[in-house]
């Protein structure tokens, strides 16, 4: 077999699979002898005194294909992401999640918005009319929401780096679009996030006042400050879920 350097590995022969051995974060397993993990052509397993399981194959992977096609994330993420997010799951979900935790205080609060709600518009729609609007206007709430969060946050590159500052850590954990008045406008002013992230407690119509200084630090130590068009941020987050599809297909079914 050949590696991924396109060599073959040495003393292997042309019929083996590849195996590639590395030591456990766990190694010195539960019976005193080092763990291994192995990768080879059958997927991932763990080797050690106490044998050997499987922690990742192609038969796994096509089980969870089965339920949840992640490769295919950036074609159905507009069918239930923006138009669902905020009226299945932010509506219906957290009030089951107060009523299952006994956070009876919070439900008490939910359940005086909608009784005001519908005491406001229960007489000009009716009943059925005013339960269409609620959820009309929960669903419009949500492609906003849904576009304007992700443009910022899904897009972005990060991994665990243990020795990355706090300030470092947020410029590479979000991303700035650029200013305008419909920029600003449609966003909320969360178009400057990576302010936003370095200020939280900051009004959003002043994050522009420190943008400026933010830049010129960023400038002065050598660290990217990322920013880009509304359009090309909001492009992003489909082609951020469709490579991010592609690596989970590449992982559990090794295609």
């Amino acid at each position: 077999s050949v590696g991924r350097s396109g060599r073959e590995p040495t003393g292997a022969q042309p019929w083996e699979p590849r195996v590639q051995r590395t030591e456990a974060p766990w190694a010195g397993g539960r019976n005193g002898g080092a763990e291994q993990v192995e990768e080879s052509t059958g997927g991932w397993s763990l080797r050690g005194a106490g044998g050997s399981r499987s922690l990742l194959s192609p038969q796994y992977g096509k089980k969870k294909l089965k339920y949840l096609p992640y490769n295919h994330q950036h074609e159905y993420f507009f069918l239930i992401g923006p138009p669902l997010l905020i009226p299945l799951y932010f509506q219906y979900q957290i009030i089951m999640s107060m009523i299952v935790h006994r956070d009876w205080v919070d439900l008490a609060w939910a359940i005086s918005y909608y009784a005001r709600f519908f005491i406001t518009y229960i007489p000009f729609y009716g009943v059925l009319g005013a339960i269409i609007f609620l959820n009309f206007i929960r669903f419009l709430e949500s492609h906003w929401f849904v576009w304007v969060t992700q443009m910022n946050h899904i897009v972005m590159e990060i991994d665990q780096e243990p020795y990355r500052d706090w300030f470092s850590s947020q410029l590479a954990a979000t991303c700035n679009v650029e200013q305008s008045l419909f920029n600003d406008w449609f966003s909320g002013h969360l178009n400057f996030q990576i302010e936003h992230h370095l200020f939280p407690t900051m009004p959003r119509h002043n994050l522009h006042k420190v943008a400026p200084l933010v830049r010129s630090l960023c400038a002065k130590h050598g660290i990217e400050y990322q920013q880009k068009p509304l359009l090309q941020a909001l492009q992003d987050i489909i082609r951020s879920l469709r490579q991010s599809g592609q690596l989970w297909l590449d992982a559990y079914l090794h295609k």
